[in-house]
């Protein structure tokens, strides 16, 4: 069940064109990542179903219901790029505050407020101002008080931007249960391997069109395939023992590495591991990687910056 649908989305500002026809879907308790260069369209998609942005043309559904841009429904829950916190009150108030502000009192208030210092894992720092936060709980409290009002949908821009490595498990341990229990989480990223390893499905955009969509096995199937890297280190320089042919590269760089794509692994390296013994040398090491979000992204957007 799609519970947000983007059509043809269409953004210009000025002569710059954000948006050219972006289309999407969330579906119900999905983890959907968005992607894209810097300068992509993934923000101003963001502001748009958010109301921030009217659109010039296109149309947003949220549960089959068109929004106009008028407001933000109360089902959506927003999480900037931004630290959008009050840095002179405390953790417990800043929850308290943004709960108010979203309709909620009384015990499901007091509930909701338990609930997000437990899941960010402030619950000992409750009490203390915010603005004595480190970077990492200053984003995850961010990310409470844009669910504190138990939306349907949360939209969240770059969450784990600048954060610590505990930080982002804790922040993602929290994303997936909120989608254990029916939320359905847009959240736009740089950090491919994120995306790859938490999101149950990916949706690439670039100059303001959505280039690519799907789980990574059908994203790998659209467009670099599925051959494997198959790297060996040797304990000395390879040099083929004569008459040897086989289908690798010797690493200019560093004559002791070989590099190989296989299609079937278990078929195409033993004949590979032959020619290294024919060649006198010991493997030391053997690497193989399967294709990554990182180069079905660089495949698609290419390796030029963007500013």
């Amino acid at each position: 069940m799609n519970v947000l649908t983007v059509k043809d989305a269409r953004k210009a500002f000025g002569e710059i064109k954000a948006l050219q026809g972006a289309s999407l879907e969330l579906r119900q308790g999905e983890l959907l990542a968005l992607l894209g260069p810097n300068g992509a369209g993934k923000t101003t998609l963001i502001r748009a179903i958010t109301g921030r942005v009217r659109l010039d043309s296109g149309e947003i559904r949220l549960f089959d219901r068109v929004l106009d841009g008028a407001r933000t429904p109360p089902e959506l829950g927003i999480v900037p790029q931004e630290v959008a916190v009050y840095p002179l009150l405390t953790a417990r108030e800043n929850l308290d505050a943004f709960g108010r502000l979203q309709g909620l009192s009384g015990g499901l208030l007091k509930d909701q407020v338990g609930w997000a210092l437990d899941r960010t894992g402030l619950t000992d720092r409750a009490d203390e101002s915010v603005q004595r936060f480190s970077g990492g709980m200053k984003r995850r409290l961010n990310i409470a008080c844009g669910v504190i009002h138990k939306p349907k949908v949360v939209l969240l821009d770059e969450p784990t931007v600048g954060v610590d490595p505990q930080s982002r498990d804790r922040i993602y341990d929290m994303l997936a249960d909120l989608a254990n229990q029916g939320v359905s989480l847009l959240v736009t990223t740089h950090h491919l391997e994120e995306a790859e390893a938490r999101c149950s499905r990916t949706v690439i955009i670039d100059h303001g069109r959505v280039i690519a969509s799907g789980s990574l096995s059908e994203l790998v199937e659209q467009t670099v395939g599925r051959h494997r890297l198959v790297t060996l280190r040797l304990d000395g320089p390879f040099s083929p023992a004569s008459g040897d042919v086989s289908d690798f590269a010797i690493d200019p760089a560093d004559p002791r590495v070989l590099r190989a794509r296989m299609r079937d692994v278990a078929l195409e390296l033993p004949p590979l591991l032959a020619h290294v013994n024919r060649a006198g040398r010991i493997v030391d090491d053997v690497d193989v990687r399967g294709p990554s979000l990182q180069s079905v992204f660089i495949h698609l957007t290419g390796r030029e910056l963007r500013e």
